[in-house]
């Protein structure tokens, strides 16, 4: 659900920028749909980008948090001998 909620949070972020856009303008904000699908479907593919790279950081900062755990448990183990 993350996941989703990530591509439609960024691709009304992309809407909210073109219609934002074409306001400054002062455009029509139905003159062309198609810019409209493309800038949701731009900055829905950056909310998957950041999805995963989330996921992925967060595995990294496990990995790290136990290698320091470890290290940590060696260091205290090499002193108590």
């Amino acid at each position: 659900m993350a996941l989703l909620s990530s591509i439609l949070g960024f691709s009304a972020v992309g809407l909210a920028a073109r219609i934002g856009q074409l306001g400054i303008q002062k455009r029509n904000l139905f003159e062309n749909i198609g810019g409209h699908a493309f800038s949701m479907a731009a900055f829905g593919y950056i909310g998957y980008w950041a999805h995963k790279w989330d996921i992925r950081a967060a595995e990294l900062v496990a990995e790290k948090r136990a290698a320091i755990a470890e290290s940590r448990q060696l260091r205290a183990e090499a002193l108590q001998a």
